[in-house]
């Protein structure tokens, strides 16, 4: 279920409310720019079918031939950390055996670093006067 705030998308289950977004960015082995053409199209489809699977919400992808940048929003009992790992590990293993060329220019296809930066509403430093203000209440 989803709650909409003006500005914000808030998510639901029975126990939880959450609005959790990433940025994520991560590249290809050596930072070849192999995603190009069908494969930067396919790996689009790839990555949208595997968050529909794992209920994690795509909001923005940008497929550029040597990275990879994600805008999602993730369930927090999963984790971003989850999510990410398959994402890679799904999209590594099916791109490989559709574009058997992959397997020819790279040991594996992704790196094993990855970007990670939650996105907020709010300033940092809003939150920490939030919290600091909460014991005068």
């Amino acid at each position: 279920m989803e709650l909409k705030n003006k500005t914000k998308q808030y998510n639901s289950t029975n126990f939880m409310v959450y609005s959790c977004q990433y940025h994520v960015i991560f590249c290809p082995k050596y930072r070849r720019s192999v995603l190009i053409n069908d494969i930067a199209f396919r790996l689009n489809e790839i990555i949208y079918d595997i968050c529909k699977e794992i209920k994690c919400n795509v909001i923005e992808i940008e497929v550029m031939p040597d990275h990879v940048h994600l805008l999602l929003d993730v369930d927090p009992k999963f984790g971003i950390h989850k999510t990410v790992s398959i994402i890679k590990g799904k999209s590594s293993h099916i791109l490989r055996e559709e574009f058997p060329s992959l397997k020819k220019r790279l040991p594996t296809l992704w790196t094993r670093s990855k970007f990670i930066s939650s996105v907020g509403s709010v300033s940092l430093e809003v939150v920490k006067q939030y919290i600091l203000e909460q014991k005068g209440k």
